[in-house]
Order: structure tokens, then C-alpha cells, then sequence
């Protein structure tokens, strides 16, 4: 008889805030934010903030009183120390499971089919220990037989101490009894809008969706919905994808605590996000057939002109060189850009995104020198080499300004695991 399917999502707790806390122990049970990446709010809490009522995403400034009072720790994104902290989670779960799925940042699924039928609580209370031994990151572990059940089991090893972080929904009794307490958004896929419309049919927890035939569900919403019902009663719909998806489309933007006004500072910033979008398509060996800038003043200020506008643009040839699409965005943000406006935020988004040894099409009227090409190819490359051995160690964005758009990081910690120069300090008394 073949084993049952055991799928287990592994997440990271607090993930930002654990990876603050590894190299600041003494933060350990007091009040800890992380900041987005122009410190205006809140992305991650600790446990002790969120017991404050802080919600995710709050501005800092309408919660200024409740940083001085309960003297709340805040830390800048430090995105280079969160990236290499999150690779070494996911190589120690390499060695629980042949096939594991990386499904962001501080979250993977593993298939652990026939790997610990005999005790499935004391596999991940192992994988619990060996991460916060190797790491230092605390982590829950959530098993059933599809991804969303290993999801709703994930969250049930986050809400209940006594679960001690591990729950396994392999019996169906016990999935019952945890879906008739679980509110119908807090499934996997399931949003704020969508569980409205549930609501509105009675269909509150989320043993109501699961008791829905299927057929009525998919011609009420849809068959994503649908699926979701049957992964909730056992039936698989979602494989792991060992392989990452490439990317369809790469956004790179940023809003601007200090507001800008003139043409030159926008184009500064937008130079710098279309640097940061090609490097993310060389990551995958991908091109890019399209590009598209948007700039924006702030919606809520009701005693400024709110000004936004979004242009578009199919470039002559796919490509991945930064000073192409460099170029094609500062054109495009020179027919949107107007004077007298306070802009809060710029953007750039590449699509018609394909694989870079992808046949394609050439324009008979467009010269297309193939060494000119390739020698672009070899420097992008050369580029991204230096730049992964000593962290922007070259900018082919700059422009000679002095990035005065950028604002000034007060509260960003060292990068830890990643340079020798800020490593962390022991001290022997």
C-alpha cells in the first residue's frame, strides 16, 4: 500500500526580526520592528509588538508614542543579511527531504511522503532544532496531506503554544476540528474581499468552504476556489515545483520620504531601480522585451495637486543590457515628468519577459552588430560578478549626482554573515 502524501510547510517566525535578534540576543523578549526600506513602516513585529496592537504596514510616525513608551527597538531592512540568513535555512532543510520547494523568503515546502510515517511530531521537532542550532532562527512546521492543509497546520503551530510548533493533519478528525476554528481568510489564498463574499453565504470558518460541493463553489467563484475546497478535504491540486518559476514581470520601485521635484533627482532614482530590475532578469538569463515607468505624487495629501502618470514602451530588440533599459526608461520619464509637482514615488516594471537563448526574431532594418551584442553580454556579466564578490562595488546607474533622492538609513544593522569588515564583535571580559 503506497504511503500516505505528507506534504510540510516550514516558516519562519518573525522572520526579519529573528534575523535582528540572532546577532542581538539582547532584544530576545523585548519590543522589536522592522522597517520598510525608507523607514516610514512597519514590516515586521515581534511578538511583543504585535501584543501591543501594531498592525503590519503602520506609518512610524502615528505610532511615535508607542515607540518612545515601550521603548521599541527599530531596525532598517537589511535585505543582504535576510537573504544569506534565509539560503542557509533552506540548505539545512535540503538534508530532511529530496525534494523541497522554496516558496519565499522565510518559507518552504518539503515532501515528506514515507520519510516519517512512524513519527511525524518528532521529524519536526528535529527540523525545529537543527534550524535554530545551525542558525538561530525559530521556525514552525505545519504537515498534511496537500500544501494548503501543511498551510492551515502551519498556522495552528503559530497560534497554540501547546502545539510546541509542530502540527500534523494527517487524520481527518483532528483536520475537522481545527478547520471549525479557523476563520475562513485565514486559509491559504483566500483574501480580505473573497472571504467577504463567503461570508455573505454563511460560509464563515474554514470547515464551512470545505463542506461546499466543489461544483457549486467553482461556478459561484472560481476554479482557484475550487481547488482550494479540495485541497482542504485531502485531494492534492498543487504539486511542489522544485524549480522556481522564472519571473513574468519585475517591478522595481520605491516611495521617497523626502519629496522630489525636479527632473534630475527622478531620473537619478529611476536609473538606479532599472539597474537593480536587469540585474534581477541576468539572475534568471532572461530578457526583456518591454518596459514601463510610472511616477506619482502622494494620494493622501489633501492640500497638494495629486499628479500620477504611467508610459509604456516596446524596445527594438529583448534585452538585459542596464544601459538599454536605462535608457529607455529616462526617455519615458521625460515625457511624463512635469514641473511643479512634489513626487513621492517613481517606478520602473520589464515584461515580455523570455528566456535569453530564446530564438528571436530580428528586425531586417535595424543594425544589430552580433560582437557589439556579445561584448555587451560579456561586460553585463564581468559586472555582476564584481558586484556579487564586493557588494555594488560598481553602479552602472550612476549619474554624477550624488543620489541625493536617497534617504539617509539611521537604524540598519551590520551585514553580519556577508562582509568581513562587519562581523560581529565578541567581547572577553
Amino acid at each position: 500500500m503506497p504511503a500516505q502524501t505528507r506534504i510540510a510547510l516550514v516558516d519562519c517566525n518573525n522572520f526579519y526580526v529573528s534575523c535582528e535578534r540572532v546577532f542581538r540576543p539582547d532584544l530576545s523578549i523585548k519590543p522589536v520592528a522592522v522597517l520598510s526600506n525608507n523607514d516610514g513602516c512597519i514590516v515586521a513585529r515581534s511578538p511583543e509588538v504585535k501584543a501591543l496592537g501594531i498592525k503590519m504596514g503602520t506609518p512610524v510616525y502615528q505610532i511615535s508614542r508607542l515607540i518612545k513608551q515601550h521603548r521599541i527597538t527599530l531596525f532598517s531592512s537589511n535585505y543582504t543579511l535576510y537573504a544569506d540568513m534565509s539560503a542557509r535555512v533552506m540548505t539545512l532543510l535540503e538534508n530532511f527531504s529530496p525534494t523541497l520547494e522554496v516558496y519565499s523568503i522565510d518559507e518552504s515546502f518539503l515532501d515528506l511522503t514515507g520519510i516519517c510515517d512512524k513519527d511525524p511530531l518528532a521529524y519536526g521537532q528535529n527540523i525545529r532544532r537543527t534550524i535554530v542550532q545551525n542558525t538561530g532562527i525559530p521556525v514552525c512546521v505545519g504537515m498534511g496531506p496537500t500544501k494548503t492543509l501543511a498551510k492551515l497546520a502551519n498556522y495552528a503551530a503559530k497560534k497554540w503554544p501547546k502545539t510546541a510548533g509542530v502540527v500534523d493533519l494527517a487524520d481527518a478528525e483532528r483536520r475537522a476540528r481545527l478547520m471549525r476554528q479557523v476563520p475562513v481568510n485565514e486559509i491559504w489564498g483566500i483574501g480580505a474581499r473573497l472571504a467577504q463574499r463567503l461570508n455573505t453565504l454563511n460560509i464563515v470558518t474554514a470547515w464551512d468552504l470545505a463542506s461546499q460541493p466543489v461544483d457549486r463553489i467553482q461556478a459561484q467563484f472560481n476554479i482557484v476556489v475550487a481547488r482550494t475546497v479540495m485541497e482542504l478535504n485531502g485531494i492534492a491540486c498543487l504539486m511542489i515545483d522544485e524549480v522556481v518559476a522564472d519571473k513574468q514581470q519585475i517591478v522595481c520601485s520605491r516611495s521617497f520620504k523626502r519629496r522630489l521635484t525636479e527632473e534630475d533627482e527622478l531620473a537619478e532614482a529611476l536609473a538606479e531601480f532599472c539597474s537593480r530590475a536587469a540585474e534581477k532578469l541576468r539572475n534568471q538569463q532572461s530578457v526583456t522585451g518591454s518596459i514601463s515607468v510610472f511616477i506619482r505624487t502622494n494620494p493622501h495629501n489633501a492640500q497638494e495637486p495629486y499628479y500620477q502618470r504611467s508610459a509604456s514602451m516596446i524596445l527594438p530588440q529583448a534585452t538585459q543590457d542596464t544601459r538599454l533599459i536605462i535608457r529607455a526608461g529616462k526617455q519615458l520619464l521625460r515625457a511624463l515628468f512635469k514641473a511643479g509637482y512634489r513626487y513621492q514615488k517613481c517606478g520602473v516594471q520589464l515584461s515580455d519577459i523570455r528566456p535569453a537563448t530564446q530564438p528571436r526574431q530580428d528586425d531586417l532594418f535595424l543594425y544589430d552588430d552580433r560582437n557589439r551584442t556579445n561584448n555587451a553580454a560579456v561586460l553585463m556579466d564581468t559586472v555582476d560578478q564584481i558586484n556579487r564578490r564586493f557588494h555594488k562595488a560598481i553602479t552602472v546607474a550612476a549619474t554624477g549626482l550624488g543620489q541625493r533622492w536617497q534617504v539617509s538609513i539611521n537604524n540598519k544593522s551590520s551585514r553580519y554573515t556577508t562582509e568581513w569588515s562587519e562581523l560581529a564583535k565578541v567581547k572577553c571580559c
